[in-house]
């Protein structure tokens, strides 16, 4: 159940699209409705249904979802075949739940960079006129957070090798971990980084040339010897 929140004069709204920033919004929301202790929703919208998604976009509705609940999210919202212009659908939202302020990312690879646009916002604007607009800048990549050095994410397996774990491509016969492999751009090896869940966490590892570099992220459950 959720806690009631102290100020329901305020509630804020944050539109996801595909792509590694999208937790920093949500916890950039998170942060801002904790401050105002108002209720926080998640929104992302896609013009194809849910079944047809890939596994890259199902990972990060996955992501986002887990995120949601972990932070206690009032709603989290997913619009699927949805063809209506993105203000309408924004506007439609902010309605129905009484949002009074919007954060959106600025990016040259979201969706969500129309919201930047003067004419876009103008439309916008005068759809929902009581609504306070976010526009939050992707940060640079640091050594900690290098979102643009990744190619597009491809469903990928972790098969145990003796001691080591390998990145594969196609699913095994035997047990393995499932996630998404993104690798890094200019490289002509399997560099990059993996993601998968488990027991409703995420969990993140490095690769190097195909090979998991830092095992020991791996829940201890795997460490243990492979179960043919």
């Amino acid at each position: 159940m959720k806690h009631v929140k102290g100020r329901l004069d305020e509630s804020i709204l944050v539109c996801v699209y595909y792509g590694l920033n999208g937790e920093r919004l949500i916890r950039r929301g998170h942060k801002m409705a904790t401050m105002l202790d108002c209720p926080l929703y998640i929104l992302s919208v896609d013009s194809q249904p849910l079944d047809a998604f890939d596994a890259e976009k199902s990972s990060y509705i996955e992501q986002w979802k887990k995120l949601s609940d972990e932070l206690d999210v009032e709603k989290f919202i997913l619009l699927d075949a949805e063809k209506r212009p993105i203000q309408k659908v924004i506007a439609e939202v902010a309605k129905n739940f009484g949002i009074s302020q919007i954060i959106v990312g600025q990016s040259a690879q979201s969706r969500w960079e129309e919201i930047t646009k003067g004419s876009f916002l103008n439309v916008l604007l005068k759809e929902v006129p009581f609504v306070d607009f976010h526009i939050v800048a992707v940060q640079r990549p640091t050594d900690d957070d290098a979102n643009d050095i990744y190619e597009k994410g491809v469903r990928a397996y972790l098969i145990k090798e003796h001691d080591s774990f390998k990145v594969g491509f196609t699913c095994p016969k035997y047990v393995s971990i499932e996630g998404i492999f993104f690798k890094e751009i200019g490289t002509d090896f399997d560099n990059g980084i993996f993601k998968f869940t488990y027991n409703d966490k995420m969990h993140e590892v490095h690769i190097s040339e195909g090979y998991v570099i830092d095992k020991e992220n791996l829940p201890a459950e795997f460490l243990s010897p492979l179960r043919q």
